[in-house]
């Protein structure tokens, strides 16, 4: 696994610990591979989920190190998001 997925899912995890986030949501980083997130936390992994939230490595980790709003990469285009609008928007408040 790479330094950028091991890094996601560790900084993920501290971010849903006690969040009330109750879907499946996946990160599709570009050329690193994908990470999942739902109840049980964050891993690395690649399977179905309610959002996928695709990035370049580079914004994936702006928007975790908190210094791109999810949301304005969303707007910008540096961040596409296929399945359910809301489950995303509760992801981007767990994440910020």
């Amino acid at each position: 696994m790479s330094d950028i997925l091991n890094q996601a899912v560790t900084v993920l995890n501290e971010k849903l610990a006690g969040a009330d986030f109750d879907g499946t949501a996946k990160f599709d980083i570009e050329g690193e591979g994908c990470v999942m997130m739902d109840a049980e936390g964050a891993r690395a992994a690649d399977e179905p989920a309610d959002v996928t939230l695709s990035a370049d490595a580079d914004t994936f980790q702006s928007i975790l190190e908190g210094d791109t709003n999810p949301t304005s990469a969303f707007m910008s285009g540096k961040l596409k998001i296929d399945g359910d609008m809301g489950m995303a928007m509760k992801l981007a408040s767990v994440l910020s």
